[in-house]
């Protein structure tokens, strides 16, 4: 049987758990606009919303559940535009 057809049972509790979560890290990114933080008003914002988009890509899109090699390449990506974003952000602070 083919690993993607397999069922995956999941309670509904955990959903709710994330999905609280998700709700309380929104307050916080728009709570946090209101705090002067300098420049790191805009990485907490960042920060907030990769750690909501890995609760979403983990739990909603199954990907806890998916192919290593996916999850591997998921995780590149994310530390890719880290990388990317960390080098924005000398630029930024440096000039």
């Amino acid at each position: 049987m083919n690993k993607h057809s397999d069922n995956h049972i999941v309670p509904y509790r955990l959903y709710i758990q994330v999905l609280a979560g998700l709700i309380v890290m929104t307050i916080l990114s728009v709570a946090i606009t209101k705090i002067n933080l300098d420049t790191l008003t805009v990485f907490a914002a960042i920060l907030l919303a990769s750690i909501k988009s890995a609760l979403v890509l983990t739990f909603f899109m199954h990907l806890k559940f998916d192919n290593k090699l996916l999850q591997i390449l998921v995780i590149s990506v994310f530390l890719l535009v880290a990388l990317v974003l960390f080098i924005t952000f000398l630029d930024y602070n440096f000039r």
